[in-house]
């Protein structure tokens, strides 16, 4: 696996990934700098960028970027025979060995009588313990329907997290994908409405289906930073456009809050239709 990044000229060879984003020599021990690795990740419900379920494949790429809290969009959890009607994010988590909340979009009644319900959404994969989580509303046009209309809809997951002693609030999303952004709009409203119930220290990861210039996503980038890694995700065979992202919170008046971005990067791999990004992160106390 190799990165690109947004470093002018540095590459990355395969299996330096910790190597490359290891923090800075005594960062955790200065006591106001606490580092977190953090990746966002679309996993096309387990299929590849050739069509192929493959959970393995997913797994070794989510565990070559070794990070400490995993957004995934796509997430199909006992949904249909596209992906063997498994739970993917409960898999991820056990092979990876990390906690899972999963925030589902939609919550389907079952085939038969007894099986588990036929889910799809969101998840958070976290190396620290899960204090709570939300499922919470956003506006939506449903793919289940064949009229949608503009409602309120789950599938906007955060979890609160204590990362070395500091409280992290970690949000994971997945916008609509429709050319007319008119509901990605109201979207990011409700996501800065939302996000701004809590002022202390707060990571948005997901695939937002818009690039970092959209009109539509111009309101978050006024109380939060973008991980630029330089580099596109999507299509992950040639990538041309940037619509996964990490965004971090800027400093409050007090100046609390911080999340500052030592580097962010694009991995380039084949294992879903999205690369994923993955982020070094300083949590200010």
């Amino acid at each position: 696996m190799s990165l690109r990044r947004r470093t002018a000229g540095l590459s990355i060879a395969a299996g330096l990934l910790a190597t490359a984003f290891a923090p800075p020599a005594g960062a955790a021990e200065r006591g106001h700098v606490v580092p977190l690795r953090v990746a966002t990740y679309n996993i096309h419900a387990g299929a590849g960028m050739d069509g192929v379920f493959d959970l393995d494949r997913q797994a070794a790429q989510l565990r070559a970027l070794g990070a400490d809290v995993i957004g995934l969009q796509e997430v199909d959890a006992h949904w249909g025979a596209r992906s063997e009607w498994r739970d993917l994010a409960s898999e991820l988590a056990e092979r990876l060995h990390m906690n899972v909340s999963f925030a589902p979009v939609y919550s389907l009644d079952p085939v038969a009588v007894g099986e588990p319900r036929r889910e799809f959404g969101v998840a958070v994969l976290s190396r620290y313990r899960i204090l709570d989580a939300e499922n919470h509303e956003i506006t939506r046009l449903s793919t289940q329907d064949p009229d949608p209309v503009p409602a309120p809809a789950p599938g906007f997951g955060e979890v609160l997290l204590r990362v070395r002693g500091v409280p992290v609030r970690v949000y994971v999303t997945h916008l609509d994908y429709r050319p007319d952004p008119s509901v990605r709009t109201v979207q990011v409203a409700e996501t800065r409405r939302i996000m701004a119930r809590d002022r202390g220290h707060r990571i948005l990861l997901g695939d937002f289906n818009a690039t970092p210039d959209a009109p539509e996503l111009a309101p978050l980038w006024k109380e939060l930073t973008d991980a630029d890694p330089g580099a596109p995700t999507f299509p992950a065979a040639d990538p041309v456009n940037r619509i996964d992202f990490v965004a971090v919170s800027k400093a409050g008046r007090t100046g609390a809050g911080q999340v500052r971005v030592r580097e962010a990067a694009v991995a380039e791999t084949l294992a879903s239709d999205h690369r994923p990004l993955v982020a070094d992160l300083e949590l200010r106390r």
